[in-house]
């Protein structure tokens, strides 16, 4: 949609203080979490490229999955650093449409890559017989390319619907970034159908993957539960519950930030739980994974001399 069907052609994003030592606060921390997230991911990413044996689908899916953390934070953070760094919060209408578009896109990806990641842990436990014909390479990379599509379509209907608004009375948007709830508080047309829309679509699709994703895991608890060996069931576990872990913070953070009742709304809930989910998964899922994870510990202490070789 062109700007020039609304009188409002830029916005204003709202920093999370006006004071300059709370500003030079939020520019060193929001670096410093940035960086934090760009390397930890990186490091999954090439760590998997360069090892043949984690060549696998868990980790195909893996690497998607820190592909999108990357592109998700540096949807919103660089340019609340930038708010802080210049005490400039305009973003131009263009700007403020890509933003909605891609932040849709990778909240998506985030979910529909952890859901791929449960049916292939389902898979790996439950028919491991199975596995490498149900898994294969082909199957990989159909089910990453939906992902990514339905999406892709998601958010440009989201987009659309949300820059249909007529913004007249105000450009000032509560938030550090273009947020669609934050868009519609200050549009001056009718959102209820769009209210309506966003609260349905998000009650089925988050209740289906929700779904999905504990019946899955309700299969492979139970399939564990039966492995004679301890150290069996340890190594089942260890690579379970680190993807159990990183549903349970997006999901909880998302449908906070989404789907609390108007009571609980404020200006700071509103930035903190936005934090919360844009910024908090990408800067803990490598964390949570590497952690639980030998063989990606053991890859990453590769990397220096895997470089190396690589250079000489």
């Amino acid at each position: 949609m062109s700007p020039n069907t609304s009188s409002v052609t830029e916005f204003l994003l709202m920093g999370f203080s006006d004071e300059h030592s709370m500003q030079v606060l939020h520019f060193v921390m929001f670096l410093f979490i940035y960086l934090i997230a760009i390397m930890g991911n990186l490091i999954i990413i090439i760590a998997v490229a360069l090892n043949n044996n984690l060549h696998t689908p868990m980790y195909f899916f893996l690497v998607n999955l820190s592909l999108s953390d990357i592109c998700f934070i540096s949807t919103t953070v660089p340019k609340s650093i930038a708010i802080s760094g210049t005490n400039n919060g305009l973003i131009s209408f263009a700007g403020c449409v890509a933003q909605v578009f891609l932040v849709i896109i990778f909240t998506g990806s985030e979910l529909t890559l952890l859901t791929v990641m449960a049916y292939d842990r389902y898979v790996a436990i439950c028919h491991p017989l199975q596995y490498s014909l149900i898994m294969n390479r082909d199957a990989c990379i159909r089910m990453t390319a939906a992902s990514w599509i339905s999406n892709l379509v998601h958010a440009a209907l989201q987009t659309s619907m949300t820059f249909k608004l007529n913004f007249c009375d105000s450009n000032v948007i509560q938030q550090y970034f273009c947020d669609v709830p934050q868009l519609q508080k200050i549009s001056c047309s009718d959102t209820r159908v769009n209210q309506v829309l966003i609260f349905a679509l998000g009650m089925i699709l988050d209740s289906f993957i929700a779904g999905f994703i504990f019946v899955s895991y309700g299969y492979i608890f139970s399939a564990v539960l039966k492995i004679q060996s301890v150290q069996g069931r340890h190594k089942a576990f260890s690579t379970c519950t680190p993807h159990l872990t990183v549903f349970s913070l997006f999901m909880v953070t998302a449908v906070f930030s989404y789907m609390r009742p108007k009571s609980l709304s404020s200006p700071t809930v509103d930035l903190v739980s936005a934090v919360l989910y844009t910024v908090l998964p990408p800067v803990l899922n490598p964390i949570i994974y590497s952690l639980r994870n030998k063989d990606i510990q053991a890859a990453v202490w590769k990397i220096p001399k895997q470089l190396k070789n690589l250079l000489t």
